[in-house]
């Protein structure tokens, strides 16, 4: 009896052993390959977040032209080869999945142009397909849409929100990606040339996991230097002009500036700004130079007026010993030159 209770455990370890390979093989089938875990997502070393309580902080606003050298890789390859895909073909396979089935979530572009990431504002993904005359065909399954179907060769620029602060806990500077809106160019109905749509935007934190997985070409001379999508836009290798800031007025730059001199005169305003700020977080380097050069200039001083001392003091005990050496020898020959003999008259 005890035979065969061990030889049906034996064969029901057996049975178990083998199906859960091949459980875990019909899951990974059914997962997404540009999909992560929810434990992946939380566990993926992201930048510090940036704090609520920090001093100094300016919000900005680009606009990245993907014909831009800078800006070209984020483009390219405009259909999927292999796993190679290009940033807008990525958001998108991410935004169609949504949260629940580890993509991400989109949210709408206002008319205003301002971000509201809140559930009220969620792009519903079918709605998206239907407004934007997007190809795609229903199944048992849920929906196909084949990678030619994607606009992605569509997508020519994006707008970017970034953060530039200064954290006094760490004392450090940082320019940090809040989110990322991609932009549609399309020809108009009368052919009279392309419209702009702004599509959607998504926070980046929600992609940044995602884009750790993406690579990027970084140079055009050698096409062996790449680096993560992520890493790209951490290290804030983007090129773009600034539109808008966050200021009190709630206006772009082409709103309160009168003509495109006057826009291109505040954009380099602005930029400047930031760069000197950052440059002056720890001092305006120009002001500490010419103390140090005033500091080392009294020093020198200080140290010349103490060589001088040293060399009159070493001057004036010689002289005088050698003034004393000549007195007393002069005095000696003239002493003996003096002396002379008396003679007495008997």
């Amino acid at each position: 009896m005890k035979r065969i209770f061990l030889i049906g455990c034996t064969v029901l370890f057996a049975v178990m052993a083998s199906a859960q390979p091949a459980a875990r093989r019909t899951q990974q089938r059914q997962s997404p390959a540009n999909t992560i875990s929810t434990r992946a997502q939380i566990s993926f070393p992201t930048t510090a977040p940036m704090e609520e309580d920090v001093v100094w902080r300016r919000d900005i606003y680009r606009e990245l032209k993907l014909d831009d050298d800078a800006n070209a890789g984020l483009y390219y390859p405009v259909e999927p080869v292999g796993s190679q895909m290009n940033l807008f073909t990525y958001i998108f396979k991410l935004m169609m999945n949504g949260p629940k089935r580890g993509g991400i979530a989109a949210y709408t572009y206002r008319m205003d142009g301002n971000e509201v990431f809140t559930d009220s504002a969620r792009v519903k993904p079918l709605q998206f397909l239907d407004n934007y005359h997007i190809f795609y065909e229903r199944t048992d399954h849920g929906i196909r849409l084949d990678n030619s179907d994607i606009p992605s060769a569509e997508v020519k620029g994006y707008y970017l929100k970034e953060s530039a602060y200064y954290d006094q806990n760490s004392g450090t500077f940082h320019r940090k990606v809040d989110a990322l809106c991609p932009i549609m160019y399309r020809e108009d109905d009368f052919g009279d040339g392309e419209v702009k749509y702004p599509l959607f935007w998504v926070k980046y934190d929600d992609l940044a996991p995602f884009l750790a997985k993406q690579t990027i070409m970084t140079s055009n001379l050698n096409n062996a230097a790449t680096m993560s999508v992520d890493d790209y836009f951490t290290m804030n290798m983007y090129h773009g002009k600034i539109y808008k800031t966050t200021n009190m007025l709630g206006k772009t730059l082409a709103q309160y500036c009168s003509n495109d001199s006057a826009l291109s005169a505040e954009q380099k305003k602005i930029e400047r700004e930031l760069a000197t700020f950052e440059r002056n977080i720890y001092g305006d380097p120009s002001r500490r130079d010419s103390l140090d050069s005033i500091a080392a200039a009294a020093d020198g001083a200080k140290a010349s007026k103490r060589s001088a001392r040293g060399r009159r003091g070493a001057g004036g005990s010689s002289s005088v010993r050698s003034s004393r050496r000549s007195s007393g020898s002069s005095a000696a020959t003239g002493g003996s030159a003096r002396v002379t003999v008396r003679r007495e008259r008997h």
